[in-house]
């Protein structure tokens, strides 16, 4: 059983595309995200792909790494929190 914490929250579609975009352009970018457990981490990657699995929504980063795009923080600038426009439908 999933709670509120486990739970996938879509985000802004205006992040989304932002993240396609990055990923598309192949550079490196500073990512800030919350782990599993709710720890702040970050990396400076490459974002691979931007995809859907099982009704949640993830990047792939080139260590291979998958992060769940409602754990996001700060992407490339970018904070999640600045972005209130509709949610995407998976």
């Amino acid at each position: 059983m999933s709670n509120d914490h486990t739970r996938y929250h879509p985000i802004s579609c205006e992040f989304h595309d932002r993240l396609e975009d990055l990923a598309t352009l192949r550079r490196n970018v500073h990512i800030r995200f919350r782990d599993e457990g709710g720890a702040d981490q970050q990396r400076d990657d490459v974002i691979t792909d931007v995809f859907a699995r099982n009704g949640e929504e993830f990047l792939s980063i080139s260590s291979g790494e998958l992060l769940r795009l409602d754990r996001l923080v700060e992407v490339d600038g970018a904070r999640l929190a600045d972005y209130d426009g509709s949610s995407c439908q998976l």
